[in-house]
């Protein structure tokens, strides 16, 4: 059974169902973000257009893909971004000054900053990399300015808020938690590894039996708001056990996604990784975030459909033991919605492309729920 989500449509108290449409802005009646009512109602006193929420929770390269493809569509898009970075320069931060990581947020906020003249030049700013001085090599001036606005305002929340108004976000960039957690995972030799670095770098293909926080943390009332009003949830892509699964052990996130009534959609890695999903299929994903989040929530997956990518390309990745996902059978047995799309961007690196990958998220909020499986052959 498929969710007919949201709860701002179920608020309605003159419509039941929940026709398709071209458009994400629709008019709506008197009712606080409720969709519009049967024919009739349309032209309701007060009507007044309501945008649909997407509410993405991940990090790293990943998160900043798709904020950056969905931008460019009439969505109202928050970002609950993890807190357990501790590698590069965040890490650096982190250790000297007791902060929380500021590198996710800062790619957050520049794939929604202002794309005017002044906005681009901030956007670069942000991004701009020291590569001498003693002290500065390797920081980015955005992490820099990220970690003085914490100082200055007393938290990470308040310094991302300061941060997005400067760089004239176009929706919000939500820290998943505000306790200062650190990473570890336990691997199947009985290993235990402290740090989100010491597990992102190791080179090694014995598994991760599990992983969790130190200390606990708890979700912001922020992020616990973003869900209970999305539209659409939108988990990864990214790095499974170090982007992925550290916001769903921030208490209270699964509990909120449970509560959400908007569709809950999981993006598939397009290629596994050395010493964290080391022969990984499609299904394997699907099983450990549903082991983490919970049975029955997740509604649909979206996978990388490929052919082939180019020869030298792919014996780079499989020389560092990655290779591409693979879509198997047991996908199947989760019983998801899955939608089947070539995701990749063209290039030496294996990325997902921006839009690729928000035309089959804009799809996924925009269709009726279906058990229907979509593959390329069908007009992707």
């Amino acid at each position: 059974m498929y969710k007919r989500w949201s709860s701002a449509r179920r608020r309605c108290p003159v419509r039941t169902s929940w026709p398709s449409r071209p458009s994400a802005s629709i008019r709506c009646c008197d009712n606080d973000q409720v969709p519009n009512a049967e024919q009739g109602h349309g032209t309701h006193e007060g009507a007044y257009l309501v945008t649909e929420r997407v509410v993405l929770l991940g990090g790293g390269t990943g998160l900043f893909t798709a904020l950056s493809g969905l931008r460019r569509h009439d969505v109202d898009l928050s970002a609950v971004v993890t807190m357990a970075d501790s590698g590069g320069s965040s890490g650096r931060l982190r250790d000297e000054f007791g902060t929380l990581p500021a590198g996710d947020v800062r790619r957050c906020l520049v794939a929604l900053a202002a794309d005017d003249e002044v906005g681009k030049l901030l956007r670069q700013l942000f991004e701009y990399r020291f590569e001498r001085g003693e002290g500065l090599a390797g920081h980015s001036f955005g992490n820099l300015l990220l970690t003085a606005l914490d100082n200055l305002t007393g938290g990470m929340d308040k310094a991302i808020r300061e941060a997005a108004h400067l760089l004239r976000v176009k929706g919000q960039v939500l820290p998943v938690t505000l306790t200062n957690s650190h990473l570890h995972a336990v691997l199947e030799d009985g290993r235990t590894l402290e740090g989100e670095r010491a597990i992102d770098l190791r080179r090694e293909s014995v598994a991760i039996e599990r992983v969790y926080l130190d200390p606990p943390g708890d979700a912001t009332q922020e992020a616990i708001d973003a869900f209970l009003s999305a539209d659409m949830i939108v988990i990864g892509p990214g790095d499974l056990y170090t982007s992925i699964i550290p916001n769903l052990l921030v208490r209270g996130i699964r509990e909120a996604i449970a509560k959400s009534r908007g569709r809950v959609v999981y993006v598939c890695n397009l290629m596994t990784k050395h010493g964290e999903t080391d022969n990984y299929a499609a299904s394997d994903f699907l099983r450990v975030v549903t082991e983490h989040l919970g049975e029955g929530l997740l509604d649909a997956a979206l996978l990388n459909y490929y052919e082939s990518f180019p020869a030298e390309v792919l014996t780079r990745y499989l020389a560092e033991h990655s290779e591409p996902v693979s879509i198997d059978q047991r996908c199947y047995r989760y019983g998801l919605r899955l939608m089947v799309r070539p995701l990749a961007a063209a290039g030496t690196l294996v990325r997902h492309d921006p839009d690729r990958l928000a035309d089959g998220l804009i799809e996924l909020l925009r269709e009726q729920s279906t058990p229907a499986v979509s593959t390329p052959a069908e007009g992707a």
